[in-house]
């Protein structure tokens, strides 16, 4: 059997991060990891109270490493986080810069996300950001979506965020005045992302650390569908203000809004509330009004779980087509039953902070 980078992964899951109770993998200490046929290089980046604790962790890899018949050379390089300064004449070196360090001027840290794919999560923080910025607010809106990026479509960006000497990346100001920053500007619209943790951590660093945001009333984050690292990660290195999730009515969305909700409450980031998107149509004809995947649901889901139901979406073409065209509805139609719901939205939202 060939080795692979997964099964590197699977032996670190069961090594346990110094001062945590989760593994190495989840508190995003593998910073590189190479696989070459049977040769392997890692490194490590851990906290480390004691001047013991890098070798510990780097004799305890070596030795889950050695359990795997397809390793014959592995080079393991650990990095000490010191948190605590040694005695003596020389303080420990400062510890680096956290991500939330890195943004200092945005004020709040806003959350879409979703148990599942296919229920408009990205619609929604489009709208959502464009709503905010109708509002009179400053925002920005980071597309964490990797595998699926299509805010750089959605917002109707026309320009490629510039870099500058510093290694800073400029987002793109859409139309409606919000900053963006999306992976789809980065790559070819064809081609799949086929990333690991360990890539996916340093991208997410980038787009939070590496963007020149400026001064921010509120980052508004699409998450991907889900969760998986990405939720993770951000929620663990990022100071949230709360999180927003989207669902429809529809019984097997539910099921999945909940488990996003409650993986949220475990990472303890503040759960603003529930949005229930495709709600209803109603016939611009006749006026009848037609609950196409099912009544209610999102309400009675938020009563459940003891948190708001921030508002209801009504299923309109418009939207559909004002997402494919970089119009979203909130710019092109505000006036629209779907643009005076999003601007509901932003307005409960902005009275919070």
């Amino acid at each position: 059997m060939a080795l692979t980078e997964q099964m590197i992964l699977e032996k670190l899951h069961e090594i346990q991060a110094p001062g945590s109770q989760m593994s190495l993998v989840e508190v995003g200490a593998v910073r590189q990891l190479d696989v070459e046929g049977s040769s392997v290089t890692i490194v490590l980046a851990v906290d480390a109270p004691q001047p013991t604790t890098a070798g510990e962790v780097k004799a305890a890899v070596e030795d889950a490493l050695a359990t795997l018949d397809e390793v014959e050379t592995a080079t393991v390089t650990v990095h000490p986080m010191l948190t605590t300064v040694q005695p003596g004449p020389t303080a420990a070196p400062e510890p680096p810069p956290t991500w939330a360090d890195r943004i200092p001027d945005v004020r709040h840290v806003i959350a879409v996300a979703s148990g599942k794919g296919g229920v408009g999560k990205s619609t929604v923080s489009a709208n959502l950001a464009l709503a905010l910025a109708a509002l009179g607010r400053s925002v920005g809106l980071l597309d964490a979506d990797i595998y699926g990026p299509s805010q750089q479509i959605m917002m109707g960006t026309t320009d490629d965020p510039a870099g500058d000497p510093e290694g800073k990346i400029h987002p793109v100001t859409s139309p409606g005045g919000v900053k963006v920053m999306s992976f789809g500007f980065l790559v070819d619209p064809d081609q799949p992302v086929i990333w690991r943790g360990p890539m996916l951590q340093k991208a997410l660093e980038q787009f939070v650390g590496d963007v020149l945001w400026g001064e921010l009333d509120f980052l508004v984050v699409d998450l991907p569908p889900g969760t998986g690292d990405v939720a993770l990660t951000l929620c663990q290195n990022v100071p949230m203000a709360g999180v927003v999730i989207v669902t429809t009515p529809q019984d097997v969305a539910l099921v999945d809004a909940r488990k996003g909700l409650h993986m949220f409450q475990k990472l303890e980031v503040p759960v603003l509330g529930i949005v229930e998107n495709m709600s209803a149509y109603e016939c611009p004809e006749c006026g009848h009004v037609e609950h196409i995947f099912g009544d209610g649901g999102g309400r009675r889901t938020a009563e459940e779980l003891g948190v708001p139901l921030l508002g209801s979406i009504p299923l309109d073409a418009a939207i559909v087509a004002g997402g494919d065209s970089g119009k979203p509805v909130v710019a092109d139609r505000p006036d629209s039953p779907a643009g005076r719901a999003f601007k509901e939205l932003a307005e409960e939202l902005s009275a919070r902070f």
